[in-house]
């Protein structure tokens, strides 16, 4: 099985996000930024089900910018075989969609024939969580999605358990497949400096985007960012009376 893994480039999650002046967008210039944890998790169970045997290489996708390459070489380092980054401007990354990812990835898989796509279930700037939908869409290939635990099915399938309300549930899913990885599927390895060296001799293939002949003309537009009103401080009462008192005298409770 050959498995292609989406990784993107995000502010850093520890990074507080600041609004630009202007509410165009949030501030990215001088600001930490590093591979979308949803998508190191989608990796990492990649790089696992390979050493297991049950897949044959493991290459990172990145659609970004010239700094994408980072991740990319970051997702070398812990265990991925290639990279390949579909190129665009900074200005036009800012403005990629869901829709633009998996076209691209559509576009990857059928020229490369993978068997398979991982993805982080979101990513943590959009948190649109639709790229892995929109894929398996595309592609007419089943789908496994939020997956908390991922075993070999037998029979040219994977048995794939996601956590719902009501507790757990498995489903089988027949290879090719699309995979997004939810946050308990596993616990990410860190790049061993060997690992990083190495890294660098692996191959990392550069594919304007214009080759691909996808377009990436925005579909929406943002109107206004804004950070969320600050919430307003709580308060202390001694007991319930002093809690009914107060909600009446604020109007929540009538007499």
């Amino acid at each position: 099985m050959k498995i292609l893994v989406g990784v993107k480039r995000v502010v850093d999650y520890a990074v507080k996000i600041r609004v630009k002046p202007d509410r165009s967008g949030v501030v990215t210039e001088g600001v930490q930024h590093s591979m979308n944890p949803f998508d190191e998790i989608a990796l990492e169970e990649a790089v696992k089900l390979k050493e297991k045997k049950l897949a044959t290489e493991v290459v990172a996708f990145s659609l970004g910018g010239p700094k994408s390459q980072e991740v990319l070489r970051t997702a070398l380092a812990k265990g991925a075989d290639k990279a390949i980054h579909v190129q665009v401007s900074d200005e036009e990354a800012s403005k990629l969609e869901s829709f633009h990812v998996a076209k691209t990835l559509k576009k990857i898989v059928e020229s490369e024939k993978f068997d398979a796509v991982f993805l982080g279930k979101q990513a943590i700037d959009d948190d649109s969580s639709q790229t892995a939908p929109i894929l398996a869409g595309l592609l007419d290939w089943p789908q496994a999605l939020y997956a908390s635990k991922v075993e070999e099915g037998g029979d040219g399938h994977m048995k794939v358990t996601r956590e719902i309300d009501g507790g757990l549930d498995t489903i089988k899913v027949k290879i090719p497949f699309v995979l997004s990885a939810d946050l308990r599927l596993n616990e990410p390895r860190y790049a061993t400096l060997p690992n990083i060296m190495k890294a660098k001799k692996k191959p990392l293939k550069a594919i304007p985007i214009k080759d691909l002949g996808v377009d990436i003309k925005p579909q929406t537009e943002t109107i206004e960012v804004t950070e969320p009103p600050v919430r307003q401080a709580g308060g202390f009462v001694e007991d319930v009376a002093a809690l009914v008192a107060k909600l009446k005298e604020k109007g929540f409770v009538k007499a």
